[in-house]
């Protein structure tokens, strides 16, 4: 390692020792599904008693309040787990943030529950990748940075409980941590299994669309009704329509109807739309404005929508420039190649960039097949990716400039 001096030698020599397989082991073996909240609660409390190593006090925030849709149309709260929270010298010079997600996609009556070795050196299991190794290499970098003494730098540590399902109890944490960070890495899995970091993502927008018509008779006398259904496959249509460069549009869901020969007075559906920039998003916004309202007249039906864009397109912006060629100087130092390419995929970066923060947000280890039971770790990437992220956040640490 030619290029580091005798601190950053040092530092990434001590994430060779951290334990992280047998913390991705452990924290995997645990159903951390979304919505499982007994399983969420007992592994941040496997996290808050291995990150409980780093100086500061670990507090296990609440989730802020979260209003839904129902199938039916009605609005009710759902809860989220407790988000780990962690400050290390506040009044510090230098200023980072680090995130990461407890949850996975898959619930306890998933199939994918076990963690098994697929083959020698890679891990499957579900969160392998995904990113209960990211915490641990998010853990082990942190460590060693602190055994090199850097009182100059200080930083946040935000874990969420509700990453996979768009961070809706956790956005306010997020932003709030990143207020006045010089930087932030968050610990998604690599792009790529070759770890291709993902660069450029669009926005997000998720939306629940109650139509309310007229319930009628089929036969006697259908002209009564105002079907509801009907009017919600037009408003996909239309919506569908709006697609173009640069912007996806997914109707995803209809919920209602009923009998054959009953016009049916309720529907819901449910559409993604993303945006790559946000020029394109308030583009967005106004097409579908405009097909609700045209839908609702020609229908005659009333017509609710409830959500909107939650994570706004994460542009590589000058400064984002900057701390990709940081991370891309410190691999080469460490004989990693590293390089980014833009992603479809949304996370928490996207809420991160939107505080003006510069963010690389997949540091996490080398895996694949992240969604679907296919997925997997590669194991001796643990310690290249802690190494990578130890001289990162060093560098910062030591003056260099954003």
């Amino acid at each position: 390692m030619p290029e580091l001096n005798g601190q950053e030698a040092a530092t990434v020599e001590r994430c060779a020792d951290a334990p992280m397989l047998d913390q991705v082991t452990a924290w995997a073996a645990v159903n951390s599904g979304s919505r499982n909240l007994a399983g969420l609660a007992d592994v941040a409390g496997l996290l808050a008693d291995a990150f409980a190593a780093l100086p500061g006090e670990v507090l296990l925030a609440e989730a802020a309040p979260v209003e839904a849709m129902a199938a039916d149309g009605s609005l009710c709260q759902v809860a989220h787990g407790r988000n780990l929270h962690l400050r290390v010298r506040p009044e510090a010079q230098v200023q980072m943030l680090l995130t990461g997600h407890m949850d996975t996609v898959f619930g306890p009556d998933h199939d994918f529950q076990k963690v098994f070795w697929r083959e020698e050196g890679v891990l499957g299991g579900p969160g392998v990748a995904d990113m209960k190794s990211g915490l641990a290499v998010m853990l082990a970098a942190l460590r060693a940075v602190e055994g090199a003494g850097v009182p100059q730098l200080g930083y946040e540590v935000v874990i969420n409980s509700d990453e996979e399902v768009g961070s809706p109890g956790s956005a306010a944490l997020l932003a709030a941590a990143a207020r006045g960070k010089k930087a932030a890495l968050t610990y998604e899995p690599s792009a790529l299994p070759d770890g291709t970091l993902a660069g450029a993502r669009p926005g997000s927008g998720n939306f629940s669309i109650r139509i309310s018509g007229r319930s009628a008779h089929a036969g006697r006398n259908p002209e009564d009704g105002r079907n509801a259904v009907l009017a919600a496959a037009e408003l996909a249509l239309r919506l569908a329509e709006a697609r173009q460069d640069g912007l996806s549009v997914n109707p995803a869901k209809i919920d209602g109807g009923g009998p054959n020969n009953v016009v049916p007075d309720h529907a819901v559906l449910r559409v993604n739309l993303r945006p790559r920039t946000l020029e394109l998003q308030a583009k967005a916004q106004a097409l579908f404005d405009e097909a609700v309202a045209a839908v609702a007249a020609r229908h005659d039906v009333t017509i609710h929508v409830h959500g909107g864009f939650a994570r706004a397109p994460k542009p590589i912006d000058p400064r984002a420039g900057k701390l990709f060629a940081l991370v891309k100087r410190a691999g080469a130092d460490l004989g990693q190649g590293i390089s980014w390419r833009d992603s479809g995929g949304v996370c928490d970066g996207n809420n991160i960039a939107a505080c003006g923060v510069p963010v690389v947000d997949t540091m996490g280890a080398r895996g694949g097949a992240i969604h679907s039971s296919e997925e997997f770790l590669i194991v001796e990437s643990l310690v290249e990716r802690a190494q990578l992220s130890a001289l990162t956040i060093l560098r910062l640490a030591n003056g260099e400039d954003l």
